[in-house]
C-alpha cells in the first residue's frame, strides 16, 4: 500500500520518539542518571610511567569521574591526597571512589579497633574527596570457613561505621571466587550479601569478573536488586588459552550482555557506573578507554 508523504512524516517521527524514549525513560520519573567513570587500572601502565600525562588523556576524552587502584605510603600515584584532588579539579574531574583492600591485619580484634594505619586509609580517601572506599577481593584465609568469613563480614560492618564518620561509604568488589566457592552449599557472595549492612556496606558490582566465576551479572542483579550503587562496567570475551575463560574487551564486542546489565542497576539505584578494562587485544589502552566511553555513550550514559 502507497503510504503518503504526511503518513510518511507521522511514522518517521514516531520511531524517532521511541529511540528516544528508550535512552531517557529509565532515567525519567525523578530516577537520577548514573554518572560515568573510569578505573584507573584500565590505564595502569600508563599512570606508572607518566600519571599526570595520562589523567590529562582521560579527561579529554570526556571521563570526569575516576577511580585510582593504586595507593601506598599514603599516596595516590604518587602524590599526596590534596595534591591528587588538585591535580584532578585542574583537569574537571573528581574521584569519588577508590580501590584498597581491608586486610587481617588492619584490625585489631584484641583492641577491637582498626589499626592506624586503616584509619589513616580513611583520612586520606576523604581527603581526596572520596565518597566510597572500595575492598576488591579478599584474602583467601578469609573465606576458609563460613565462621571465619562471617567474623570478618562484621569488620566489614564495622569499617562502614568509621567511613560514616567521615562522610564516606565502605564498599565491596567482587572477583570470581565468591560465586565458585562454596561454604554450607551458599556461595562466599551470598553470605557476603546476607551478612553485611546495606547502610553500612555499599556493593560495586563487577560485570565481568563473575563469568569465571560460573556467574552472570544479569541474575545477581534480578536475585538482589537495589543493592548495588556502583558498578564496574566491563564486558567479556572467551579465550581458548590461559588459566581464565574469559577476559574483558571493548564494551558491546563481549557476551556479558552489558546494555541489559547497566539499564537494570540504573533502574535499581546505581549511582556511578564505572568503566574497567584490563585486557586490550592488541589495541592501546587509551583508545580502548575511548571506545568504551563512547559505547556508553551510545547507550545513553
Amino acid at each position: 500500500m502507497k503510504q503518503s508523504r504526511r503518513e510518511f512524516i507521522k511514522t518517521s517521527a514516531l520511531a524517532l520518539s521511541a529511540v528516544s524514549l528508550s535512552n531517557t525513560s529509565l532515567f525519567s520519573m525523578g530516577a537520577a542518571k548514573p554518572k560515568l567513570g573510569i578505573q584507573l587500572y584500565t590505564v595502569r601502565k600508563a599512570m606508572e610511567k607518566n600519571p599526570l600525562e595520562t589523567l590529562k588523556a582521560i579527561a579529554s576524552i570526556g571521563y570526569k569521574y575516576v577511580e585510582h587502584a593504586k595507593y601506598s605510603e599514603r599516596k595516590f600515584y604518587g602524590y599526596a591526597p590534596k595534591e591528587f584532588k588538585k591535580i584532578l579539579a585542574d583537569l574537571g574531574m573528581k574521584m569519588p571512589s577508590g580501590h584498597t583492600r581491608i586486610e587481617k591485619r588492619h584490625w585489631d580484634a584484641a583492641k577491637k579497633d582498626f589499626t592506624a594505619e586503616w584509619k589513616y586509609t580513611i583520612e586520606d580517601a576523604a581527603t581526596a574527596g572520596q565518597e566510597y572506599v572500595i575492598s576488591p577481593s579478599m584474602e583467601e584465609s578469609i573465606y576458609a570457613s563460613e565462621s571465619t568469613l562471617k567474623q570478618f563480614l562484621d569488620v566489614f560492618n564495622k569499617c562502614g561505621e568509621l567511613c560514616q564518620k567521615s562522610g564516606m561509604k565502605f564498599g565491596y568488589h567482587n572477583h570470581d571466587f565468591e560465586f565458585e566457592k562454596l561454604l554450607n552449599n551458599r556461595s562466599v557472595y551470598d553470605i557476603i550479601m546476607t551478612s553485611t549492612d546495606p547502610k553500612l556496606v555499599a556493593q560495586q558490582l563487577d560485570t565481568g569478573n563473575l563469568f569465571n566465576g560460573g556467574a552472570k551479572a544479569i541474575d545477581i542483579i534480578k536475585k538482589y536488586p537495589k543493592r548495588f550503587e556502583l558498578m564496574h562496567v566491563k564486558d567479556e570475551v572467551e579465550v581458548p588459552l590461559g588459566h581464565a575463560k574469559f577476559e574483558s574487551t571493548v564494551l558491546g564486542v563481549g557476551v556479558a550482555q552489558v546494555k541489559e546489565v547497566i539499564d537494570l542497576g540504573a533502574a535499581g539505584g546505581v549511582k556511578y557506573m564505572i568503566v574497567e578494562q584490563e585486557s586490550y587485544h592488541g589495541k592501546d589502552p587509551i583508545d580502548c578507554a575511548r571506545e568504551d566511553y563512547q559505547a556508553m555513550k551510545n547507550w545513553g550514559y
